[in-house]
C-alpha cells in the first residue's frame, strides 16, 4: 500500500491527466494510508504512555523507535 509518488510526480511522468477512475484510486489510497497511520500512531502512543506510567525505560525506547520508523514510513 506504500506509494511514494505524489500526484504531481505522476502528472509530470505521464504528461497527461489521470483518468477519473485513476484519480479516485489515488484519493482512496491517500485516505487508507491516512487511516492506517492514525490507527498505528494512536496505538503506539497509548503503549508509550503505559510504559511511561510503569517507568519501563527499555520498552519506552523500543516503542519510541517504532514510532519514529512509522513516521519515516509515512513521510512525516
Amino acid at each position: 500500500m506504500e506509494n511514494k509518488r505524489s500526484y504531481t510526480e505522476m502528472m509530470k511522468s505521464n504528461g497527461a491527466p489521470l483518468s477519473h477512475e485513476n484519480m479516485i484510486n489515488v484519493y482512496i489510497d491517500m485516505l487508507l494510508n491516512e487511516i492506517l497511520l492514525n490507527k498505528e500512531k494512536k496505538q503506539l502512543m497509548e503503549e508509550i504512555d503505559k510504559t511511561l506510567d510503569a517507568r519501563d525505560r527499555e520498552s519506552f525506547f523500543e516503542l519510541s523507535a517504532k514510532l519514529i520508523e512509522l513516521e519515516k514510513r509515512f513521510g512525516i
